[in-house]
């Protein structure tokens, strides 16, 4: 019996997820899937209940990118501004999705934004987690120039995590895009250095600098999978995790 609850027990205590808008699009094009938003909503809750204090940054891929408007032509900081009022719609949909499953939650924006959701401060950011709420931080970081994943490693230093884990397609870092390329090589450790000396494109430089500066390790797998974010949590299931020795 304590062999099973110790499989089943959850190895970290407060955790970030870091989940592309893309993901959000589910089998579209663009935009927002519910029924996708809903099975993300559900392996949250599924994770919550192990005990574990959850907080996320999502995306804004699926309705703007700030990079793709400033490749069009447009001002790179306009750009960037734009997609981070995407991810408040992004994290106001997942709100909407938690709560309707009964969790409690809060979204919290680096750009103030009062009639929708509260602004960004961390000492309430780290209250609501210890009340067992789930926090959603929208906006990015409130600067442009800088991508969400950079404020998800930022957003986790601040929350004292015990690991950020990375939502993606796959089930963990490749040496390539295994969807295009067969020989892809899979890892199941890598160090933060090796993450950068490879150019592995799993998150931006900054954000695996950050990381590793506050030695939170990164685990990498596929949000797909329902049920996936709590096998993570539990050390089970399939991924890449990034740390200091690799």
């Amino acid at each position: 019996m304590a062999a099973k609850a110790s499989a089943s027990s959850p190895k970290y205590r407060r955790v970030l997820l870091k989940a592309s808008g893309e993901v959000l699009m589910g089998p579209g094009q663009y935009g927002i899937d519910q029924a996708t938003v809903e099975r993300i909503a559900g392996d949250v809750k599924t994770v919550q209940e192990l005990g574990v204090q959850v907080c996320l940054v999502i995306g804004g891929g699926n309705i703007f990118r700030g990079l793709s408007g400033a490749a069009a032509g447009m001002e790179r900081a306009s750009a960037d501004y734009i997609g981070m009022l995407a991810t408040v719609i992004n994290a106001l949909t997942l709100q909407n999705a938690l709560e309707r499953i009964g969790l409690h939650t809060r979204v919290l924006s680096a750009i103030p934004m009062a009639t929708v959701c509260e602004p960004y401060i961390r000492r309430r950011a780290i209250r609501h987690m210890e009340k067992g709420r789930v926090v959603i931080f929208a906006a990015g970081t409130g600067n442009p120039f800088f991508t969400t994943d950079t404020a998800a490693a930022l957003r986790a230093s601040e929350m004292g995590c015990d690991a950020l884990l990375k939502g993606t397609k796959v089930d963990g870092v490749y040496s390539a895009d295994p969807k295009k390329d067969s020989k892809a090589e899979r890892y199941e450790r890598l160090s933060y250095l090796d993450v950068l000396s490879r150019d592995l494109k799993v998150m931006d430089a900054s954000a695996i600098a950050l990381a590793r500066e506050n030695h939170i390790p990164i685990l990498v797998f596929s949000i797909h999978n329902k049920g996936g974010f709590a096998d993570v949590v539990r050390g089970r299931g399939k991924f890449t995790i990034i740390t200091d020795g690799g």
